[in-house]
């Protein structure tokens, strides 16, 4: 509790009736009095004030927040007082992150709970702790400041965008992915798994006619086919020092296990098996194949609090790994970012080795600043110059996109917007091609 301006005001106010008491002595006996009845109703004033035993508070934070999204928080109070008051309420969010809508005028209504609802929009992944509540407000005739501290530890898990998974999850029930930029591929009657035998069709093609079935039915039956399940989905992470790089809040391996995860949930949803790997210069984490939807729950709990490496990235372990792990074929994406032709070779020469017996997917993440650097107009000879650089860069970037397709690699270069729908399309183009 500290004094306001007010009560300092009223006490020199009192104190300046001194001044004329060098005249007569009066002025004196009345400023003291006047001191005197300001320390009391400052005195009353403190002693009407609401205490931190008539406050109940609760903080309600659900069991994982997603990163780079905006969670909401809620905190539940009831004030025990017997009049209406009004309080300024701050929470202690933790940090890396941003928040909003804190802190906040709020009333206080005898005996009612009310809550307050804020954003946080955490910026790592991993456990965070939130800590106290604070409280601050005046005292009924204005004269103190008063301001409470309340402990309220409460410590939780920030996973990845598990949020954008649910959204994802929507749009697959209402069969409406391709407003996410995901361009659909026709998967029913396509495949090689057989199905069922119906009737024929005007629009089946005339191979899927089964004869024997037709000659018994005494009309044109048709074979059809469906996708095949239980496949096996391998989405590896570098999390080596290329993937440090932030473009605003997101490190580019924050974005790229965001898209697994989407990835990953599709998988689960066509019946696949799905396993994981994080590789620097060592296996942060390997995760064997699960199955069901349930098991992204599997995959978050485990690679939520990686982080990525100031190393290099060892592509010969990488790949060792995965050989050694996954004997039967597979489709293999790796989601990565490079730039330099070095990187890149170093990357086609050890994929290279995976092509037998996987099929093989590399995901780059596109250098948006370069991309915007070379899209620029130049207004002096060093910009010009920097353009050109810049441009140049690209266009071996590409080059080494276009030599990693020859291999028989899939490359896929794309932005962190655009990176889930692009990699989820071509999964199912592959699926729907009968590829793994």
């Amino acid at each position: 509790m500290t004094p306001r301006l007010q009560l300092l005001l009223s006490i020199l106010a009192a104190g300046m009736l001194y001044i004329p008491a060098c005249f007569s002595s009066s002025w004196a006996t009345l400023g003291t009095g006047a001191t005197v009845f300001v320390i009391l109703l400052a005195i009353i004033d403190w002693l009407r004030s609401p205490a931190l035993s008539q406050m109940d508070i609760d903080r309600k934070v659900g069991r994982v927040l997603s990163v780079g999204a905006r969670n909401p928080i809620t905190i539940e109070y009831r004030w025990k007082g017997r009049s209406s008051w009004q309080a300024e309420l701050h929470d202690e969010p933790p940090h890396p992150g941003t928040f909003d809508g804190v802190p906040a005028v709020v009333p206080l209504a005898p005996g009612r709970w009310l809550k307050l609802v804020y954003h946080f929009t955490p910026a790592r992944r991993g456990n965070v702790t939130f800590q106290s509540i604070h409280w601050r407000a005046r005292s009924p005739w204005g004269f103190w400041q008063l301001h409470w501290l309340i402990p309220l530890p409460m410590t939780t898990k920030v996973y990845p965008d598990v949020q954008a998974i649910r959204g994802v999850e929507l749009l697959a029930r209402q069969n409406r992915l391709a407003e996410s930029g995901v361009r659909m591929t026709r998967l029913h009657g396509k495949g090689s798994a057989f199905d069922r035998l119906r009737e024929y069709r005007r629009e089946d093609e005339f191979r899927s006619i089964d004869w024997k079935a037709s000659a018994r039915q005494e009309s044109l039956i048709a074979r059809e086919y469906t996708i095949e399940k239980n496949q096996t989905i391998v989405l590896v992470l570098d999390s080596g020092r290329s993937m440090c790089h932030a473009e605003g809040v997101a490190t580019h391996f924050d974005r790229a296990l965001n898209s697994a995860l989407l990835l990953a949930y599709t998988a689960l949803r066509q019946g696949d098996h799905v396993g994981l790997l994080a590789c620097s210069s060592k296996v942060q984490a390997s995760i064997p194949p699960v199955r069901g939807l349930r098991s992204i729950d599997t995959l978050i709990r485990n690679i939520y609090d990686i982080e990525p490496e100031y190393t290099s990235t060892d592509y010969q372990l990488m790949v060792d790994e995965l050989r050694r792990r996954y004997r039967k074929r597979a489709l293999v994406v790796v989601l990565t970012y490079a730039l330099d032709d070095v990187h890149l070779e170093q990357m086609a020469r050890q994929f290279r080795r995976l092509r037998s017996p996987h099929l093989v997917i590399c995901a780059f993440l596109s250098p948006e600043s370069l991309v915007k650097q070379a899209e620029s107009v130049p207004q002096t000879d060093q910009q010009a110059f920097e353009i050109a650089a810049a441009a140049d860069l690209l266009q071996g970037h590409r080059i080494t996109l276009r030599d990693l397709t020859a291999m028989g690699l899939f490359a896929i270069e794309a932005t962190p917007e655009t990176l889930t729908s692009q990699l989820i399309s071509r999964y199912l183009e592959v699926k729907a091609r009968s590829l793994i």
